[in-house]
C-alpha cells in the first residue's frame, strides 16, 4: 500500500456544500493543496466529532491554500440530511464528497469490501494531484485536525524548500534541517 507520489485517478463525484449540490472533479483539485478525509459513514459516532474538528480548523486550512474534502460512501442526499439534522455537521463549510460507487475509496485504497464503507484515511494531495502524506487508522479511533494541519504545512514547506526537511513536531517558523554528511550521527 505504498501510496506516496501516487497520482490520484480522474474522478467525478457529487458533493454537498453550503446547501447546494455540486459536481467535483479531479480538475477542481489540481493547482492547489487538498486533504481527502475519508470516514466510514454519516449518522455515526466518531465521524461527527472528526468533521466538526476539521470545521473548526477550516479557516486555517484555507489560509494556507488547502481545501478539505470529506468523503464517505454515502450519497450527497444523505450528506444533506445529516447536515440538516446535526448541529456539529452544520458547522461544515468544506465540500462533503459522495462516493456511493466506492470509486474514490478504492482509488485511495481505503474501501472495506465486506462492510461497504471506507476506513478513516487522511490524504494530503499536492497541486499536481499526487499523494504526499497519508494516514489510515481503524474505524474506532478519531483523528486530530491540528496534526493534519501541521502535516500539510510541513508538506508545503518541503515542497517549497526541497533541500530542507522538517524534524518531529516541527511547526511553521521553527528550525528545519539541511541533510548533509556533517549531520550523520550528530542528531
Amino acid at each position: 500500500m505504498a501510496m506516496i507520489h501516487k497520482e490520484i485517478s480522474d474522478f467525478t463525484v457529487q458533493a454537498y456544500l453550503n446547501n447546494e449540490f455540486k459536481t467535483v472533479t479531479k480538475e477542481d483539485i489540481l493547482g492547489k493543496w487538498s486533504v481527502f478525509f475519508f470516514y466510514p459513514a454519516d449518522f455515526t459516532f466518531v465521524c461527527p466529532t472528526e468533521l466538526e474538528d476539521l470545521a473548526n480548523k477550516y479557516e486555517e486550512f484555507k489560509e494556507i491554500g488547502c481545501e478539505i474534502y470529506s468523503v464517505s460512501c454515502d450519497t450527497h442526499f444523505v450528506h444533506k440530511a445529516w447536515h440538516d439534522a446535526s448541529e456539529r455537521i452544520q458547522k461544515i463549510q468544506y465540500p462533503m464528497l459522495a462516493d456511493p460507487t466506492h470509486a474514490l475509496a478504492k482509488d485511495f485504497e481505503v474501501y472495506i469490501e465486506e462492510s461497504g464503507v471506507a476506513e478513516r484515511g487522511s490524504f494530503i494531495v499536492n497541486p499536481q494531484g499526487q499523494i504526499v502524506a497519508y494516514e489510515v487508522i481503524a474505524g474506532n479511533v478519531g483523528r486530530n485536525a491540528d496534526e493534519l494541519l501541521r502535516r500539510v504545512q510541513a508538506s508545503q514547506f518541503v515542497a517549497e524548500h526541497g533541500d530542507e526537511v522538517c524534524p518531529a513536531k516541527w511547526q511553521p517558523g521553527a528550525d528545519t534541517l539541511k541533510p548533509s554528511l556533517d549531520l550523520v550521527g550528530q542528531l
